[in-house]
């Protein structure tokens, strides 16, 4: 019998359905899958999610049943959710004495326990502060912390495809994308490999991993030419990049997620983290590996490009999360 009942929110995500796959083959671990559209339960299911539940973030009403009897809770939620997450947050501090571990998806950057962080020194212009949706990640993080559950976080690099997304209609149609990002190279980090790494830590529980900060990142830092180049060879077809500026990028998707690429651009996420292979005893998946390989879910990263994507050009989806507040 399963001795650890495990909350999957975000469960049709990129990591919680890897999440999902992996940890329902243990044995040790009933995997209660959250969602807030159940239409896709029984894709769920056939991931190996023993039970579905309804969870929305914005509707507490739904959150009692969803975390009733559970031991650990992935925590995962999109950006413009801030506000609701951190009630989220409370309404778990109000049950802690049932909870053993709190395992939440976060951002590298989001440093201000584990590291000297001002939010008003911006790494590389004067007079500005951290990108908000950094400081965000750290608001995130620190609801937790604050509410005294037992915490592991995965801070992660910029997902594979994630900055592809946007542009799939001009891959398919037109051979090219684009962005801001040119030779800067980032680690960017496999969605796989964080729910393999979630897995591992859950698996393995809070004795070894609580008040635990990972960074978790891709095996090589890599341009816009050489992401090109890996998913020219997966496509079997050529791929251009476009250099695009950041004014017209910002024109595009607002000016919270355009300072959040401005760190991109600036090396701030181009080191390579030992995390990844600390949790798990390997190396990261690198981007030509992610595109052709499957994961535990069954997909390739190249079937997972053309999924859901929250961000569209035109549209400033933080507009409303950049107003949220925290008490000092």
């Amino acid at each position: 019998m399963a001795s650890n009942t495990v909350l999957v929110t975000g469960s049709t995500g990129r990591i919680g359905r890897e999440l999902i796959a992996r940890l329902s083959r243990t044995g040790n671990t009933h995997v209660r899958a959250a969602l807030h559209n159940t239409e896709k339960a029984d894709y769920l299911r056939s991931l190996g999610a023993h039970e579905v539940v309804k969870f929305n973030y914005q509707e507490p009403e739904t959150w009692k049943e969803a975390c009733k009897d559970v031991q650990t809770v992935y925590s995962a939620s999109l950006d413009p959710l801030l506000e609701h997450h951190l009630k989220f947050c409370d309404y778990l501090g109000s049950i802690r004495q049932q909870l053993k571990h709190v395992v939440r998806i976060s951002c590298m950057g989001a440093d201000t326990n584990t590291a000297c962080y001002n939010k008003d020194k911006h790494v590389t212009r004067d007079g500005a502060p951290i990108p908000l949706m950094l400081q965000h990640y750290w608001w995130g993080e620190e609801a937790l912390i604050k509410n005294g559950l037992p915490l592991t976080v995965l801070r992660n690099n910029f997902f594979m495809n994630h900055v592809l997304k946007t542009d799939c209609e001009n891959i398919d149609k037109e051979g090219w994308f684009s962005n801001p990002l040119g030779n800067s190279r980032n680690s960017f980090v496999s969605t796989s490999d964080i729910g393999e790494a979630a897995a591992v830590i859950i698996e393995e529980g809070p004795q070894q991993h609580s008040n635990k900060f990972y960074d978790l990142t891709g095996p090589e830092p890599q341009s816009m030419f050489e992401i090109a180049e890996d998913l020219s060879a997966a496509l079997g077809k050529n791929v251009e990049y476009r250099p695009q500026d950041m004014v017209q990028f910002e024109k595009d998707f607002g000016p919270t997620r355009a300072a959040f690429f401005e760190y991109l651009c600036n090396g701030f996420y181009t080191r390579c983290s030992p995390d990844f292979y600390n949790i798990t005893g390997r190396r990261p998946t690198t981007y030509a590996e992610y595109l052709r390989q499957k994961g535990a879910a069954g997909e390739t990263g190249l079937e997972e490009l053309y999924q859901a994507n929250l961000w569209k050009k035109g549209v400033d989806a933080m507009k409303d999360a950049a107003k949220a507040k925290v008490a000092d």
